[in-house]
């Protein structure tokens, strides 16, 4: 499986931006998803994922805020990102990984969100 994440972008503090990740490969639909976020002084945090079947989990930091998504039809999951917040700036990374396996073992290139005050 590859991962192209994009939408990333600068925005202001209380706006929206939707990711995207678009995964080539026919079994990613049943590939666990998910979005992680680094920034230089910090190392690689969970942000979000979606199973299989569309249930979802997220980090604290982004409840209420973030949503992930996916379109199996179209091998693409999204993180719509709301009430953004300066904090939220990161790059932001897409992920996918087998029931089989504990960890995310394909990975986007990442994109940059940056969020100013």
């Amino acid at each position: 499986v590859q991962l192209q994440a994009s939408g990333g972008g600068l925005v202001r503090a209380g706006d929206s931006l939707r990711l995207s990740c678009t995964a080539s490969g026919r079994a990613f639909a049943s590939y666990r998803a998910g979005w992680f976020r680094q920034t230089p002084v910090k190392e690689r945090d969970f942000v979000a994922s979606i199973t299989r079947s569309g249930s979802t989990s997220y980090a604290d930091s982004v409840k209420g805020r973030f949503t992930v998504s996916r379109d199996n039809a179209k091998n693409t999951v999204y993180l719509q990102m709301n009430s953004l917040k300066p904090e939220d700036t990161a790059v932001y990374y897409c992920a996918a990984r087998t029931i089989a396996t504990p960890q995310y073992g394909y990975w986007g290139q990442g994109t940059l969100v940056t969020v100013s005050s």
